[in-house]
């Protein structure tokens, strides 16, 4: 029988061997990264290295499999090293569950590690530290003597990394890995991908590993049918699956749509007054204020007022089969500017006694809280309040962009020239954080070619489309009856 010590080495001989141990047989994607990452440990190069993977392809899986056999390896050497994640709530504490699953599962260190505190884990004399790269957080006094990880790098301010946690490694040029999936160019993401390239042009050793979906999926085929899945249901140039899957940045500040996705959105039908029998129909209702000068004296007091703007749009259930939600065909679009809301009320009801829509999606922000509430007195249970708030209107941006891009909204032929202003002028803004939260709309002070004040009023109310989309939308089909067998008249020739 070989000793111990010769067993021990021979596990603790590599990476793949030390995973295989505890049931996980790594891809040769995240070997060959980690492997650069520990020549780097052993030979104290201090070099920073940047993992890009696509969403959900394994790199949190590496990260812990890696921490988990340095611990191992280094167990009787004082070292240590700090994990870096956006926020403390979920993902610190995910990071921490899945080292600890990690450790437990594998036959060499089930029995040794150790719970030092709420965010630190131990085995033997090394330890790992858990942090929270929220610029609020308390991190003085931390140390990464080993390895600093920086996960989810996207997410994290470059001010916040260059004061709080890069001079972590100071004291002994410790490896850095910064890790995540692509967002905007100025993301510290972007940033330490450009300086990777710079650096491995310059000495040959390699620093950026990037992987995108289809080189996953040709090792991994669930994951590429995953992946076609999210490219159908979102669009293949959705900021989404641009970055998630295909490493593709976009700029912070951009065109919301572009030529090509305003080519998407034109239809071939025509405008109708009047609805079919048979179809399914729904209003989406942006408001716009009062104007008191209207009322009194004829003429407006403000003339660049908001319009309340109604599109009713025909819900077709053909994309329901393949992509589980329906298509939007705007049929008819009115406008009212500083029109007092009980009379639009009363025209938006008579409205619905001729089409029938099945929702009323209606924006219930500030001014628009009495006109839906009016609404929803004349139509119950069939009108749906939004009220804009940051969080609401970026998801919403986001599901409009998705719709589309899979071809399932359609404006009426020809393509209202007052609408493509507004599509034209629409700018988004990604603003930093976790939440990836999108600010857009036509800013304040847009003017079209004719130097008239531009509003988003029209945009806005096709955009409510996501909110439909939200519905339990189903295809109906005809009623069968089947002839069941009577089983006793056939039981009474037998006796």
């Amino acid at each position: 029988m070989k000793p111990f010590n010769v067993l021990l080495s021979r596990a603790l001989s590599s990476l793949r061997v030390y995973a295989r141990l505890g049931g996980v047989q790594l891809r040769p994607y995240q070997l060959q990264a980690a492997n650069a990452i520990l020549d780097s440990i052993r030979t104290r190069a201090g070099l920073t290295f940047v993992l890009v993977l696509p969403r959900q392809s394994g790199k949190d899986e590496m990260i812990t499999q890696l921490l988990a056999y340095l611990l191992r390896c280094l167990a009787h050497k004082r070292r240590t090293m700090v994990v870096v994640n956006p926020t403390y709530k979920p993902q610190t504490i995910t990071a921490i569950q899945r080292l600890e699953d990690c450790l437990k599962g594998n036959p060499l260190t089930s029995g040794m590690w150790r719970k030092r505190s709420d965010f630190m884990r131990q085995v033997g004399s090394c330890r790992v530290s858990f942090l929270s790269g929220d610029g609020q957080a308390n991190v003085v006094g931390a140390t990464a003597s080993l390895l600093l990880v920086v996960n989810e790098a996207q997410d994290i301010a470059e001010a916040v990394y260059d004061k709080n946690f890069a001079p972590m490694c100071a004291s002994t040029n410790a490896t850095r890995l910064l890790c995540g999936t692509v967002w905007t160019s100025s993301s510290l993401l972007g940033r330490e991908m450009r300086h990777a390239r710079l650096q491995q042009q310059a000495d040959g050793r390699q620093r950026l590993f990037m992987w995108d979906a289809n080189q996953v999926a040709r090792l991994v085929p669930a994951y590429g049918l995953f992946v076609q899945e999210q490219i159908a249901r979102l669009g293949r140039q959705h900021p989404s699956v641009r970055t998630q899957f295909f490493n593709e940045e976009i700029d912070a500040q951009v065109g919301m749509f572009p030529e090509a996705r305003q080519m998407l959105m034109q239809g071939t039908h025509r405008a109708r007054s009047e609805p079919t029998p048979g179809r399914m129909y729904a209003f989406l209702i942006d408001v716009g204020g009062q104007d008191e000068g209207l009322r009194q004296a004829g003429a407006m007091e403000n003339p660049g007022r908001d319009y309340t703007s109604l599109k009713i749009v025909e819900v077709d259930p053909c994309s329901l089969a393949d992509l589980k939600r329906p298509t939007y065909r705007v049929l008819q679009r009115l406008a009212w500017q500083g029109e007092k809301h009980t009379r639009i009320q009363a025209q938006i009801v008579a409205l619905a006694q001729l089409w029938g829509p099945r929702h009323v999606v209606v924006d219930a922000t500030g001014v628009g809280e009495g006109l839906f509430s009016m609404l929803d007195l004349a139509l119950p249970e069939r009108c749906t309040p939004v009220r804009f708030s940051q969080a609401e209107k970026s998801e919403i941006g986001y599901q409009f962009i998705s719709i589309v891009e899979t071809g399932r909204y359609r404006e009426y032929a020809p393509f209202d020239s007052g609408f493509r202003a507004q599509l034209r002028h629409c700018q988004a803004e990604i603003l930093p954080g976790p939440r990836h939260t999108m600010r857009w709309g036509v800013p304040d002070g847009r003017r079209d070619e004719n130097g008239e004040c531009l509003h988003d009023d029209d945009l806005v109310t096709s955009a409510l489309t996501a909110i439909l989309d939200r519905q339990a939308w189903v295809l109906h089909s005809p009623t069968l009856i089947g002839k069941e067998r009577d089983f006793l008249k056939e039981m009474d020739g037998n006796f």
